[in-house]
């Protein structure tokens, strides 16, 4: 791309002497990003929200902005420096200041020369249709708007006040692999098939003052998907989350974007209260008012609110989500009872009652390891269970064994001493050998991906398939073995009908739909990760007759026994309307 400025080291308080020394040797040479993939990802937003959303970071005019300093880091058109420089200007009026003042008030990016250029003009207009002198809006704006690009600039500016704009999106694999390097290099959160605005999350909130702000419009996908997840522990480990505000059915930009945006709110302080806002289809300029009227009023603190039409419903969480894992997706209602419930009740994974979540064998070649009649030694066939076998809610076994290599001390057997398997195996040898598993271990060539634990066979375990709509506990009683497409759940407390009972109940259903990745078609992941963010009560502290309710409508499939009395045993009565909302908790059955 014509035009870029040429890159120098850029030294960072998080970066090491060996990172400094990469990016040093990195920079001389960069291939410049395609233009067009830097097209591609300017997506333009709407004044109205770009005005929320300075409201939202405290970026207003009671403040004397021209003694603070804020930071756009990838100004495109200047829909954002449109807005703060009319906020600015006002700033100054209010408080006798010289435009001149507000000079360094404001440093905006842009590898663009043509943004470059259309940034600094609409800057200069509003400045000028503001009241001020030609030459004076000429300077400023000239002083504001710089080209060069936010990630690898040494002239980004450290200890900022505000961090505010809407970061391109640019997928990495669309980004020459030099400066890939580079941009993974200087920014290490971006892991994965990162999208470029995780860099610009990192570098936003390590250049912000203590009690500084980052206030970004952009695609949600890093708060959930796995290639977020270091973002999300840089965000845990010193950040306060103040406000998040999902605008997925909002016409929030210029033109139409697949990308399912959210305003997200940071401050450079430890995590205080917290709040959520969904807006609906229709919210526009003609309600962000009466939000953030509503999200400082005090009665927030209680129970969640309805914007008017119900366009938009908004809670204060006591805090925000802790650590690195997903963060929850829902309403403000279904949020705030997550957190309760995180906050009251220990996860369905506890040392304290031994309850386990797994996942059955992954074997590299189903069609050699699963059989229903193969001729070896029957010491070696493993009775399975599949998918199939869960889908009436109860275990009905399809005949499916697993041609099991592994002896009850987690070691593979000897192929010499067992004719009949050594023969089975040899004639598929050559599947067997192209796996992945076997190229790394090639003396163990027949042994299936994962090890057989033996004592787990015996054991009492509820079964979930991996894909469904809505939560499907299924109790093997014993004598079989998951097949992968199955996670399980073992526990020395428990009674499995019993927990089975909570976890077929609306409130289980709840926690999978906040967490986990929802499929084509509404389907869900019910992985082992989504099944352990689950809370259950301490077993002991279920009374006898709830204990026999919850197993009772277990063996019946009776969703609805099951969530009435979940929500009784979870205290939580008063929400059963946003538990209702999980299609799961409204049928009848699985």
């Amino acid at each position: 791309m014509a035009g870029l400025l040429p890159y120098a080291r850029r030294v960072k308080a998080v970066a090491g002497e060996t990172r400094q020394l990469m990016l040093g040797e990195m920079l001389s040479s960069l291939t410049a990003i395609p233009a067009e993939s830097v097209e591609h990802g300017e997506v333009f937003t709407r004044r109205w929200v770009v005005d929320l959303i300075l409201d939202l970071a405290g970026y207003t005019p009671d403040r004397d902005l021209a003694s603070l300093t804020a930071v756009e880091p990838a100004c495109g058109g200047g829909a954002f420096l449109a807005a703060m420089a009319a906020r600015v200007s006002d700033s100054c009026r209010k408080h006798d200041r010289p435009l001149l003042d507000a000079r360094r008030a404001v440093h905006a990016f842009d590898l663009l020369t043509s943004n470059v250029t259309a940034s600094r003009r609409l800057v200069r207009e509003v400045l000028v249709d503001e009241g001020w002198p030609l030459p004076e809006a000429r300077e400023v704006a000239t002083a504001w708007v710089r080209q060069g690009d936010y990630l690898l600039d040494p002239d980004v500016p450290d200890g900022v006040d505000f961090v505010l704009g809407n970061p391109p999106y640019v997928r990495l694999e669309d980004v020459p692999a030099d400066r890939m390097l580079a941009y993974r290099t200087a920014c290490p959160t971006m892991t994965g098939r990162s999208d470029l605005y995780v860099g610009f999350f990192e570098q936003g909130l390590r250049s912000l003052a203590s009690g500084g702000v980052l206030a970004f419009i952009c695609a949600d996908r890093w708060m959930r998907n796995q290639y977020g997840r270091q973002l999300r522990e840089l965000i845990a480990a010193g950040y306060s989350v103040d406000v998040t505000v999902n605008m997925h059915d909002v016409d929030a930009f210029e033109r139409q974007v697949s990308a399912y945006p959210a305003v997200t709110v940071i401050r450079r302080a430890g995590q205080g209260e917290a709040v959520v806002v969904e807006t609906r289809r229709g919210f526009g300029p003609q309600d962000a008012p009466g939000l953030t009227e509503v999200m400082s009023a005090p009665e927030l603190r209680g129970a969640p609110a309805a914007g008017v039409g119900g366009r938009y419903e908004v809670a204060r969480l006591p805090h925000w989500f802790t650590g690195g894992e997903s963060w929850p997706a829902g309403s403000p209602s279904r949020l705030a009872l997550i957190e309760e419930l995180n906050d009251r009740f220990p996860p369905l994974e506890d040392a304290h009652t031994g309850t386990r979540v797994g996942i059955g064998v992954a074997t590299g070649a189903d069609s050699v390891f699963i059989t229903t009649d193969a001729d070896v030694e029957p010491r070696r066939l493993l009775p399975l269970s599949m998918v199939r076998d869960t889908t009436s809610g109860c275990h009905s076994w399809s005949g499916h064994y697993l041609v099991n290599p592994w002896d009850a001390d987690g070691q593979l057997v000897d192929l010499a001493a067992l004719p009949r398997l050594r023969a089975y195996y040899q004639r598929h040898s050559a599947a067997l050998r192209r796996r992945h598993v076997a190229g790394r271990r090639p003396d163990q060539w027949y042994r299936t991906i994962d090890k057989v634990d033996h004592s787990l066979v015996e054991r009492p375990k509820l079964l979930f398939p991996d894909m469904k709509t809505t939560i499907h506990p299924v109790l093997d009683e014993g004598g079989f073995y998951p097949h992968h497409n199955l996670y399980y759940i073992v526990s020395d407390s428990w009674d499995l009908r019993v927990l089975g009972g909570l976890l077929l109940s609306g409130v289980a259903q709840a926690f999978v739909e906040a967490y986990a990745i929802r499929m084509r078609g509404g389907t869900l992941r019910f992985q082992a990760q989504y099944l352990r963010r689950i809370r259950v009560p301490r077993p002991e502290l279920i009374s006898t007759a709830d204990r026999a309710v919850l197993a009772s409508a277990f063996d019946r499939r009776d969703t609805r026994a099951a969530t009435r009395v979940a929500l009784r045993v979870y205290g939580i009565e008063e929400f059963g309307e946003v538990i209702g909302g999980s299609a799961f908790a409204r049928g009848g059955g699985a």
